[in-house]
């Protein structure tokens, strides 16, 4: 997570505690009827109109945040986070990576998201830098590195929909890890969750592995003469 999105997250959750604390007999009415702790979750954050993660935050509150002191301690922090930040945890809400899953990578079915990629990246999907070249013959070599374990592939989808892709190569005993948001759906903080769900499917297919992780940049876009 980049630390504007650690900051939003922090704010999202100071400003749910805050609400709670100016809320607490609903919040506690909310919490005894609930059925259990996920359900207690989820209706506190439909009581606050915050995230999940904020109502996670509140179901763990402590009772010393109640004092007046630590109050006072929670409005100044929210301030300060306020004025450091231009966006809201709302407007970045993939950054948690709640809805985020990385599978790997079919030949079959993953054409068409590669070649997105492809195209926006313009080039080798093997993290070289060199040209793209023929699509078929770039997944053929990258399924022969994954059945060799030097390499290892993730889509990243919400729900049903593609959302990027995660490359890992082997190189020089270190994980060149690369990930790529389509730009349909990027500044949503995919690229901050893909990142963090892929340290520990990296962490599987290479254990004790160091991992670099690379951001490649998009193709140059040619534009018309003047």
């Amino acid at each position: 997570m980049t630390d504007h999105d650690r900051a939003a997250a922090r704010r999202e959750i100071t400003d749910a505690l805050q609400k709670a604390l100016d809320l607490r007999h609903e919040v506690l009415d909310v919490i005894v009827e609930a059925d259990d702790k996920a359900s207690a979750v989820e209706a506190i954050a439909k009581l606050l109109g915050t995230s999940q993660l904020g109502g996670e935050a509140v179901m763990a509150m402590q009772f010393d945040r109640l004092t007046r002191d630590s109050r006072r301690r929670i409005a100044q922090e929210l301030d300060d986070l306020n004025k450091q930040l231009t966006f809201t945890f709302a407007e970045r809400p993939a950054s948690s990576g709640e809805g985020l899953t990385l599978r790997p990578f079919s030949a079959e079915l993953d054409r068409d998201v590669f070649a997105a990629r492809t195209s926006d990246v313009g080039a080798s999907g093997d993290g070289s830098g060199a040209p793209a070249g023929n699509l078929d013959d770039e997944i053929r070599s990258a399924v022969s590195r994954v059945h060799a374990e030097e390499a290892v592939w993730f889509v990243a989808e919400e729900g049903s929909q593609k959302v990027g892709m995660v490359f890992g190569e082997l190189v020089d005993g270190e994980v060149n890890v690369r990930i790529w948001i389509h730009p349909d759906h990027r500044h949503r903080g995919f690229g901050t969750a893909a990142l963090r769900r892929s340290r520990s499917e990296m962490a599987a297919y290479f254990p004790a592995v160091a991992m670099v992780v690379r951001a490649p940049a998009a193709a140059p876009q040619s534009t018309p003469s003047a």
